[in-house]
């Protein structure tokens, strides 16, 4: 038997995600645009494709050959003469499913490999039944053939993606170790080269290690084109390494991205948008993150629009250097209520600055209001969707420039609903407390931890001209009394670098949010305010043990992501199987939490701002590893969690058609088959050419993976 969690389950959640009404109040050129934007941000996202594992395109143009010629329903007739029980079947359809709405055969939220839970032999028989075989058996039993093994296999290293023996990556080709990513690093550091849109592939010339670093552009030459005076390709000499920087990464969908982008200017709403729009077609035509990072600067000044994006290389969660961004696109409608409540704390923020626990010379020298606006989402292409974004990710835009957050509202009223008979781990009596209160709970935890999370601190640089930014005669380390350091941090914690900073963010929310200032601005006070408190810090005690799903004990790594205040028993379930149960002691939230946090807290900013990487990974790996020593055996725990854990839902999400002069939204039933449905009449232009491109990009690299 295969462990459990490298299944997705019959019976996943899958919602469809509604836009219909922020949709309708959209004037014509405003559907025009979120039309263009979406088409621009799907066809970018299939680059995740080629980002995730060396199979992952071969089985999505798999599934869209079978899907394009017969509907899941249609299917279903096939399948059961073909041998499948109705369970196997519907096992397929997940599978696909899973394979669509992550982009790849790995779960975006954990990094976990999933497989089809049917037999090979079984999943075999319905592709050879299915008409698309029928039609072109050569085609499709060679893409079966080269992507089956891997569809199926579990081998140690293929279970996660990690780099070298620690799992799989397509960042980076598979004879590179950390030190090549690290020596690679030091390189793009040395050419002012962002690794952001970069791939590295590594080969021997001569028993001399050479190095490829690949932008993901439209244009395939290396010399200097038009809008460049000088191209930033060649052959390079670094640390007696041979370095070539080549631009045409995932070219074909760059230049379906950059058309799309040029459609789209046409009904932008303003100059703000039109520029922006402007840098990044330049951005995707050039392999250009200076573009990008030009378009991002447009996009903060474009405040309050009625159609929101951003799309690009963004989130480095994936690269397990932490350096490198995966493609994501999102285009969203505002939803004016909610927003109303993020525009108070926006406004807020400069009287909830200074309650946080660091010293004043620690916190930016003025805060930057963003934009803060709940959004409806109509596109989002990437491998999954998160419930709030704070971007743009170039810290020295963010901290001198500004920055928006981004709360989703349709995917927070969706995502985090949940039955009863699912909630594990908690005493019975906080059941129906954590039900009522976790959506209103998490709006607030969310707002905090985008705007007031990653929007505070201060990072210590000393610019170009030798100028610091703080000074260095009076400011000293608070946790040593030392004079203070100071390094880019982000490069310099790598790895840890993402999932430290989203732990500072968390705790910022988990802080503030016993402010009652905070909680009467989402509309919480008295009972309700404090039952909001204590369920925003029981889901994240639950999480904290939930995340044991996500630490992998043969590599001892983690993917993704005191004094009686915190209880955890080992306890049998009602199923005779083994469970755990938490408590939290509501009347300590207060007192030993909040000092907790506190410290804690001021800890986490003071090693990001002052760059200490060596006191920042003792503290990481302190709070990090998992032992079955000390109080609890969490080795134990772990597998008791991974027994009872409920498979993150999937989203359906609508199309957009031109209809004649209009802009028609296509929905679709929130189902698996309803999000295969979608998937494929989502790339119906040229769609036999656009796969064969898919197909032709992810052979060209195949050797590269061994």
């Amino acid at each position: 038997m295969v462990d459990s969690q490298y299944y997705l389950p019959n019976d996943i959640g899958v919602s469809a995600l509604d836009c219909r009404e922020a949709f309708r109040l959209l004037s014509p050129q405003e559907k025009m645009y979120a039309h263009y934007l979406s088409r621009a941000a799907w066809y970018g996202g299939l680059a995740v494709l080629l980002q995730t594992s060396p199979e992952s395109a071969n089985i999505f143009v798999l599934l869209q050959r079978i899907f394009r010629m017969q509907t899941p329903a249609q299917l279903e007739q096939v399948a059961t003469a073909a041998g499948l029980s109705a369970e196997e079947y519907q096992a397929f359809l997940v599978y696909a499913a899973g394979l669509y709405a992550n982009m790849g055969n790995y779960k975006s939220f954990g990094d976990t490999k999933f497989i089809p839970n049917l037999p090979k032999d079984k999943l075999l028989a319905l592709v050879k039944a299915s008409k698309a075989f029928q039609e072109q058996p050569d085609e499709m039993e060679a893409l079966w053939d080269n992507c089956s093994c891997l569809l199926y296999s579990l081998e140690d290293r293929q279970k996660q993606l990690g780099l070298g023996d620690k799992g799989i990556t397509t960042y980076f080709s598979g004879n590179c170790s950390l030190e090549d990513a690290e020596l690679a690093q030091k390189f793009l550091d040395s050419k002012k080269l962002s690794a952001y849109n970069t791939r590295l592939f590594k080969r021997q010339n001569g028993g001399k290690a050479c190095y490829e670093v690949r932008l993901a552009s439209a244009v395939q030459k290396d010399c200097a084109v038009d809008g460049e005076c000088e191209s930033c390709c060649g052959s390079f000499n670094f640390e007696d390494k041979e370095f070539t920087v080549k631009r045409g990464d995932y070219a074909p969908l760059m230049e379906k991205v950059s058309y799309c982008l040029q459609q789209a200017q046409a009904y932008a709403a303003n100059e703000n948008q039109r520029k922006m729009l402007e840098e990044y077609r330049r951005s995707f035509t050039l392999g250009s993150v200076e573009a990008h990072k030009e378009g991002s600067r447009y996009w903060i000044k474009d405040k309050g629009p009625i159609v929101e994006s951003y799309i690009g290389f963004i989130e480095s969660y994936r690269d397990p250097f932490g350096s490198r961004g995966e493609f994501e696109g999102f285009v969203a409608i505002v939803n004016k209520a909610m927003s109303e409540r993020f525009a108070k704390l926006v406004s807020s923020a400069e009287v909830l600055l200074p309650e946080l626990p660091w010293p004043r010379e620690f916190e930016k020298d003025t805060f930057l209001k963003p934009d803060f606006t709940s959004l409806d989402v109509l596109t989002f292409a990437g491998s999954g969707i998160p419930a709030g974004i704070n971007i743009p990710n170039y810290d020295d835009i963010r901290q001198s420039e500004g920055f928006k957050n981004v709360s989703l509202g349709n995917v927070l009223a969706v995502a985090y609903a949940t039955q009863k008979e699912k909630l594990t781990f908690l005493e019975e009596e906080d059941k129906d407390l954590f039900i009522k209160w976790k959506g209103p709970s998490f709006e607030v935890q969310v707002g905090l931890h985008e705007l007031l999370g990653h929007g505070s601190g201060k990072l210590f640089v000393q610019d170009d001209k030798g100028n610091f930014n703080f000074d260095k005669s009076k400011v000293t380390n608070p946790e040593t009394g030392e004079p203070v350091s100071f390094e880019t941090w982000d490069s310099k914690f790598s790895t840890i670098a993402s999932s430290y900073e989203e732990c500072r963010a968390e705790c910022v929310g988990l802080y503030l949010c016993l402010n009652k200032q905070v909680l009467s601005i989402f509309g919480h006070k008295d009972q309700d305010a404090e039952d909001v408190v204590y369920v925003n810090w029981l889901s994240m005690v639950r999480a904290g043990l939930l995340g044991l799903e996500f630490y992998t004990p043969e590599s001892k790594s983690w993917r993704q992501a005191g004094e009686g205040l915190v209880g955890l028993e080992e306890v049998t379930g009602h199923d005779g199987k083994p469970d755990a149960r938490i408590t939290l002691d509501r009347s300590k939230i207060h007192t030993v939490g909040k000092n907790a946090i506190h410290s804690f807290l001021c800890k986490l900013q003071i090693l990001k701002s002052t760059a200490d990487v060596e006191g920042g990974r003792a503290l990481y790996d302190n709070y990090s590893t998992v032992s079955d020593s000390g109080a609890h055996n969490f080795f134990r725990l772990r597998e008791t969690v991974l027994l009872r854990k409920e498979a993150r839902k999937m989203f359906v999400q609508a199309n957009t058609k031109v209809n004649g002069d209009s802009i028609e939204l296509v929905e679709y039933e929130g189902s698996a088959a309803g999000l295969i449905h979608s998937f494929t009449e989502r790339f119906q232009d040229a769609a036999e050419q656009l796969e064969d491109q898919l197909l032709e990009m992810s052979k060209r690299d195949a050797t590269c993976w061994c």
